[in-house]
């Protein structure tokens, strides 16, 4: 028994002094900044690299929202599987929640275990879920930033990275904080000794430049140079629907919300084009997102039968409430229909 325990402290005094090179190297004057890291992200083979983000990136406000909407999409997509996630860097890594995941969204089935409990079975399982990911994404010009490495290593950026391109890909009814950067602390093991570099991580810039179909116009430069101006837009445009939708004792207050659900919009188009619309084309009381899409889907073929081109919009922003969105459509109609009684 004594010669157990003399083993077991000797082991634990090895790992203590492996926990204390790792923060003493962290923490030496070559690095830029003192950091904070977990005791296992310290005890790494010599020329291992780790990636990790930074704390004050992690507490970050849009960082963490952008974490929870995330995790609350993979959850409601996730329900009939009875698949709850709570944290992104360790229920995703062995690839079982991205194999469901992407079965989901895609409707598709992959040719993978279904229970995978060793690290080759899980990186292959990775494997084939990013290779059909990548074949998703291509047409797309995606750049992947994800490896089945950073995945399997529970890097969160790149498990961040790769989440964000599928809610992209796939019109997730959600809305992202545009504009998240994180700090990322590259650590490596050279000679013994821990050295540390960061790099700066994008990961979201705006919903239209991820989706990667819009070319800037206007209302791009009003938001980025000339946001004082907004609210003269909005209330000339504000002006515009009430003259019409008076007609039908609705009124507009807030363009990004009452015109969310599609109604507002549909209607709007019968009485600039001064026809009536059978009720049984839209859904007067819509209930949930598939709905609200096809409401404004509707609207927008009203609008192309009217003679204005497709809106550059997608319906799925508009429900999301995307103000440059819904303000792209709204003054497309201003602009043709401005001098109808």
């Amino acid at each position: 028994m004594s010669g157990l325990l003399c083993r077991k402290r000797r082991k634990e005094g090895v790992v203590n002094d492996l926990q204390e090179e790792g923060k003493n190297a962290i923490n030496a004057p070559m690095s830029p900044t003192p950091i904070t890291l977990d005791p296992e992200e310290t005890l790494l083979e010599e020329n291992e690299e780790r990636t990790m983000i930074d704390k004050a990136s992690r507490e970050d406000l849009k960082y963490i929202e952008l974490k929870k909407v995330l995790i609350d999409w993979i959850n409601e997509v996730l329900v009939e599987e009875r698949i709850i996630v709570k944290s992104l860097k360790h229920d995703l890594y062995d690839g079982q929640v991205l194999q469901k995941l992407l079965e989901t969204l895609a409707n598709c089935k992959l040719n993978v275990a279904e229970v995978t409990q060793s690290e080759i079975a899980q990186k292959q399982k990775l494997q084939t879920v990013l290779e059909k990911v990548q074949d998703l994404l291509r047409p797309q010009g995606w750049p992947i930033r994800w490896t089945v490495d950073a995945i399997h290593g529970k890097n969160t950026a790149a498990i961040l990275h790769l989440l964000v391109a599928l809610a992209m890909h796939f019109c997730a009814p959600i809305r992202l904080p545009e504009h998240v950067s994180v700090q990322v602390v590259v650590v490596k093991k050279r000679e013994g000794l821990l050295h540390t570099s960061y790099v700066t991580e994008e990961l979201t810039t705006t919903t239209e430049m991820m989706m990667g179909k819009f070319e800037r116009d206007a209302f791009d430069t009003l938001f980025d140079h000339a946001p004082d101006k907004l609210s003269v837009v909005k209330k000339s445009l504000i002006t515009f629907v009430n003259k019409h939708l008076n007609k039908l004792n609705l009124e507009v207050t807030e363009l990004e919300t009452q015109f969310a659900d599609g109604v507002y919009l549909v209607l709007l188009m019968g009485l600039l084009e001064n026809y009536f619309i059978p009720l049984h084309h839209f859904y007067l009381t819509p209930e949930g997102f598939d709905q609200k899409v096809h409401n404004i889907s509707f609207a927008f073929e009203l609008m192309e039968d009217g003679g204005l081109k497709k809106p550059k919009a997608r319906p799925e922003d508009i429900v999301n409430l995307d103000l440059k969105s819904t303000l792209r459509v709204l003054y497309n109609l201003f602009t043709k229909y401005k001098n109808v009684e």
